[in-house]
């Protein structure tokens, strides 16, 4: 039998190490492991390498001093196309960026789940990804066709966060939404993974709603389990919940004053997973 894995989001942070790489799923401002961003906030956790399809959890992470240095294909919150404390981040100079493209990341991750040192491809070639990551190699097919290829380096990860829409006790975890995005490969590029969910169920419920194919996550590849309802609000989980346009545009409004993010923070982001729920369910109420 398989042994119970579920944890809390503080569980999970106490497992983290200042210094450390991690990988977070979601893309953009859909189905991020917002609960789980929000217990780092809280912690003393600090210059981290943040390997991420970026979005409000990049721009969290890097508004509160977090992020030493980012590997992100782009920062967005999808309806808004920069993450805001992203950009202001990047123009002070406040962490040190790789930018690669989306296939990039892609294959550094696949790499990494290989635990080869690198992966060749033809994405980036006679881009300027190239200039702008001047640490990035090619190499030569050692075949016929001779074919300069660029070396995508490993993303190899220390700890992976992301969230779904079911999972069990045991880590395997269920999407129930359009797209899988890369959550499958965050987790097995990492030494430890970390799934909050929407809601635990029984290993045989798993297929209930769906097929196998939504079966994203494997036991094997997850060591905690984190039951978070409404735990990647403001993003989206469909189709248990769309973003939260309303809490996002106060959230940009208040990223670009300072005042203004200071009343935020301690409206949302001074307590505890409760308080912040509580603290959203008031806001959604005033804009009924």
């Amino acid at each position: 039998m398989s042994r119970d894995k579920t944890m809390t989001a503080e569980e999970v942070v106490g497992r983290l190490r200042s210094g450390m790489t991690i990988g977070i799923g979601g893309w953009g401002s859909r189905r991020k492991p917002m609960a789980l961003v929000r217990a780092l906030l809280r912690s003393d956790v600090t210059d981290l390498t943040v390997v991420s399809y970026g979005g409000p959890d990049v721009g969290l992470l890097a508004a509160a001093g977090k992020v030493r240095k980012l590997v992100a294909a782009f920062a967005t919150l999808d309806s808004v196309p920069l993450e805001p404390h992203f950009g202001a981040a990047r123009q002070r100079g406040a962490l040190e960026m790789v930018e690669l493209d989306e296939a990039m990341l892609m294959w550094g991750l696949t790499a990494a789940v290989h635990r080869l040192p690198f992966m060749p491809i033809r994405a980036g070639l006679a881009s300027d990804v190239m200039t702008v990551n001047p640490s990035l190699r090619t190499v030569t097919s050692p075949y016929g066709d001779r074919e300069e290829l660029v070396a995508v380096p490993s993303l190899r990860l220390d700890a992976a966060l992301v969230h779904l829409n079911r999972a069990d006790a045991h880590g395997n975890g269920q999407y129930l939404g359009p797209d899988p995005y890369f959550d499958d490969l965050f987790c097995e590029a990492a030494d430890t993974a970390y799934v909050s969910c929407e809601r635990i169920v029984e290993t045989s419920e798993l297929l209930k709603d769906a097929g196998p194919q939504s079966l994203l996550l494997k036991r094997a590849f997850v060591d905690g389990v984190v039951e978070t309802p409404n735990g990647a609000h403001f993003t989206s989980c469909a189709p248990d919940y769309d973003r939260d346009e309303a809490f996002q545009r106060a959230y940009v409004k208040a990223a670009r004053d300072p005042e203004a993010w200071r009343a935020f923070t301690a409206r949302f982001l001074s307590g505890d997973e409760d308080a912040y729920q509580a603290a959203v369910a008031a806001f959604q109420k005033e804009e009924a």
